[in-house]
């Protein structure tokens, strides 16, 4: 019996390891899928869009990152959104006609349909989406819409940097996770295509653009949408975007609690496209990448469940309590802040935690249809 339990505890945590760890080493097993090295198409026209709510911290920077990109490409677009900002937002965006197009807005209505919006008053062959905090190197724009000359591509992926790692144990374990997740993303783009961009920075085909309802995560939606039409998602090293990490855990906790919600909602929404589109290969792909990390918590929960058990049932029942007081106690340590391995042990756990919640959130019918800026980051 014992035996039973410590192998059941042994085959939750693979599974809890295998969406960091192990999948990244079979996607090296798969088959590469090089780019062509021809791109037919001419240089395809571009925009570059962005929501913002609340935003006039960033917008001064933002704007002068904007300037620098128009310096290297003369003929793109810029489009904001101001979500009914309660700030100075849509002031400091009208200040700038010269420079960025406003599409305003009368009510409150969230990312997605800001998106849709800008997206309708285009007539642009590619799409460049980014966020009102986010920074993009200007020199890589021009690569990024090269990828298009490529008919084979349907969406491109820039690479984020967070650029404050060292401001806080949540700031740093966010900089590693996501370290982490560009190197997957990379993988998976090498063996065809990847499973969905984030909004930070990527870029798809206007023609692709599909129907996002205002409750669903837009990034994952319009990205993924792509590779439903039979093209490719792919992750471009040599686009590069900076932002700024959140540095406070509670605000950490919200926007991953957030994002797992819009995220399940929208595996609703396109999860019979992939049912009936994907290859077994890409719905692997899909389900390491995106399902299993939503379950972490309570996958991570059953192998310490069924590793105790088997401890009760060899007799060991003191080790399994002071195995649980003393894991109770690291926990506790660790969110007071002491620092080293045990605060990011309980940043990891707070992440997975928020994201299990988020799930939740989803299975209750709750949408974040909108959203307000991490005032940490």
């Amino acid at each position: 019996m014992s035996f039973i339990l410590f192998f059941l505890s042994f085959l939750f945590l693979l599974a809890f390891i295998h969406p960091y760890f192990i999948y990244p080493y079979t996607l090296k097993l798969m088959r590469r899928r090089p780019l062509s090295a021809e791109r037919t198409l001419p240089k395809p026209t571009a925009a570059l869009l962005f929501s913002a709510f609340n935003e006039e911290r960033t917008l001064p920077e933002k704007i002068r990152n904007l300037e620098e990109i128009r310096a290297v490409c003369p003929d793109i677009q810029f489009v904001a959104y101001s979500d009914m900002s309660s700030d100075r937002t849509r002031e400091i965006i009208e200040s700038r006609a010269d420079l960025i197009r406003l599409v305003p807005s009368t009510e409150r209505t969230g990312k997605a349909t800001g998106m849709r919006r800008m997206v309708a008053s285009l007539d642009t062959d590619v799409c460049i989406f980014t966020d009102a905090n986010v920074l993009l190197d200007p020199k890589t724009v021009p690569t990024l819409l090269d990828y298009f000359r490529d008919p084979t591509i349907g969406g491109v992926s820039g690479t984020l940097k967070y650029i404050n790692d060292d401001d806080s144990t949540t700031a740093q374990v966010g900089g590693f996770y996501w370290r982490l997740e560009e190197r997957i993303k990379k993988l998976e783009s090498e063996c065809g295509s990847m499973m969905g961009a984030d909004g930070s920075i990527f870029a798809t085909r206007r023609s692709l653009y599909p129907v996002v309802p205002p409750h669903l995560l837009d990034d994952l939606t319009v990205s993924i949408s792509v590779t439903f039409a039979g093209k490719r998602l792919i992750s471009a090293a040599d686009v590069v975007a900076y932002e700024r990490n959140t540095t406070s855990s509670s605000d950490e906790f919200r926007r991953k609690r957030r994002i797992a919600c819009r995220a399940y909602n929208t595996h609703l929404h396109i999860w019979p496209s992939i049912r009936d589109s994907y290859s077994l290969v890409d719905k692997y792909k899909y389900l390491s990448h995106k399902v299993l990390r939503w379950f972490g918590a309570p996958i991570l929960a059953l192998a310490a469940l069924f590793f105790l058990a088997g401890l009760v049932s060899c007799g060991l029942w003191q080790l399994a309590l002071a195995g649980l007081a003393l894991g109770g106690v690291a926990i506790m340590l660790g969110r007071k802040g002491l620092g080293g391995p045990l605060a990011t042990l309980s940043e990891i756990l707070i992440s997975v935690v928020a994201t299990f919640v988020g799930i939740t959130d989803s299975w209750k019918g709750m949408t974040y249809q909108t959203w307000a800026p991490a005032q940490s980051r």
